[in-house]
């Protein structure tokens, strides 16, 4: 009879040892460290800085040997000794134009592309991690409250199944108390639903094989949240200045503008110069000459490849300016979203939640002395679920927007 205690005793404390609170800190801290996305991306930078060794190389040079095969005058094969003939040149491709400056500069400009691009992802996944962090920890608040009523219900409804089995109450206040059950049962399993999609999402993000339990000072959160660090006017020019995704297609242009330049410096032909020896071949015996060679730019002047990269230098002109635009309505949208949401939030008194909890305990306390009908006591119950639902609910998506206004400006606005 003592080894069933012992086993839920065990049971109880390996579940709770397999739950592990964190931070949002060391949730981002963990994100940096494992998350895949991110240590794949960090090979592009790589890639990107090794292509900048690669544009520094020039062409190896070209060699090339001939020998007698056969002396017909003779009769020999291979005739190359000191009276036969053999020949050796050497020459060096040399681009000018600026061709290598210009691919230089180019794949200096795809390294700080690559760069951008990096910091961009880790934004989204920051954001991301953020957004799911404080859903699953507000959700939480939810079924915590959703938890405790249940408590309430379940243990009213047993002693009322009781009663009307004695036939001291009627049926009906049975299946009223019930459904109130079934309510908050069915709430509770909605909300349960997004804290596992959101949990599992933590779990992708940080790397960490672990159930996570967000912890944070609730407090201190929605006084954070509830004024921004920097005047509104100041929120786009920060944006524009910080935000990876805008920088990326500054980049862009900067990088097709160098493509331009790049496709015009080709069209200049490259010279070709060496030097060659001949034994007996040439107008003197062991002459040794110097070569140069220059392609005619009679049929490609790269014509082609130059109309291409102006007309990528004017799209990419023309997708930023419509970023440009997005990132203004994005920035502008936020703040309006999170001045609601503020608004609405602040409007509420102070203690709205020590009221509701205070008249919470007042009502059931009333309802246990019979001096509220059960019809009012449920009403109150459903009218204080859905207050607690919506004051958490209030509070998450007040930081979900200010966590919105921070994404886009790439900055601690709050």
């Amino acid at each position: 009879m003592k080894v069933a205690p012992f086993i839920l005793s065990l049971l109880f404390f390996q579940l709770a040892f397999s739950q592990k609170s964190i931070t949002l800190k060391d949730c981002e801290d963990a994100m940096q460290k494992n998350n895949f996305q991110l240590l794949a991306e960090q090979y592009n930078i790589t890639a990107a800085q090794a292509a900048v060794i690669q544009a520094r190389i020039w062409d190896h040079p070209n060699m090339s040997l001939a020998f007698n095969a056969l002396n017909p005058e003779d009769k020999r094969y291979f005739d190359v000794g000191k009276n036969g003939q053999k020949a050796v040149a050497v020459d060096q491709l040399i681009h000018i134009g600026g061709k290598k400056r210009n691919e230089i500069k180019l794949a200096k400009s795809n390294v700080a592309l690559a760069e951008l691009q990096f910091e961009e992802l880790m934004q989204d996944l920051k954001h991301e991690l953020r957004q799911s962090f404080y859903a699953v920890f507000f959700d939480q608040k939810k079924i915590a409250s959703i938890e405790s009523q249940t408590a309430q219900i379940q243990s009213l409804l047993e002693s009322y199944e009781i009663q009307a089995d004695k036939g001291n109450v009627p049926l009906k206040d049975v299946v009223r108390l019930q459904s109130l059950l079934l309510n908050l049962k069915n709430d509770r399993i909605a909300i349960q639903k997004d804290i596992t999609e959101n949990k599992q999402k933590l779990n992708i993000l940080t790397g960490i094989d672990e159930e996570l339990m967000p912890s944070a000072d609730e407090s201190e959160l929605m006084l954070t949240f509830n004024s921004p660090k920097y005047a509104e006017s100041e929120l786009f020019n920060i944006a524009k200045e910080k935000n990876p995704e805008y920088l990326s297609v500054l980049k862009q242009v900067e990088n097709q503008e160098l493509a331009v330049k790049l496709q015009k410096s080709l069209s200049v032909p490259d010279i070709t110069a060496g030097l060659a020896y001949d034994q007996v071949g040439g107008a003197f015996k062991n002459e040794v000459n110097f070569t140069l060679g220059i392609p005619l730019p009679l049929w490609n002047r790269n014509k082609g490849n130059i109309k291409i990269a102006e007309a990528e230098l004017g799209q990419s002109k023309v997708n930023k300016d419509q970023k440009t635009l997005e990132l203004k309505t994005q920035v502008n949208s936020s703040l309006s979203i999170w001045k609601e949401q503020q608004k609405e939030y602040t409007s509420l008194s102070k203690s709205i939640n020590e009221n509701l909890d205070l008249v919470y305990k007042g009502v059931l306390m009333n309802f246990q002395r019979r001096n509220i009908s059960l019809l009012e006591f449920t009403d109150f119950m459903e009218s204080y679920n859905q207050s607690t639902l919506q004051l958490n609910e209030m509070r998450k998506q007040l930081i979900l927007s200010g966590e919105q206004i921070n994404h886009i400006t790439n900055s601690t606005i709050f």
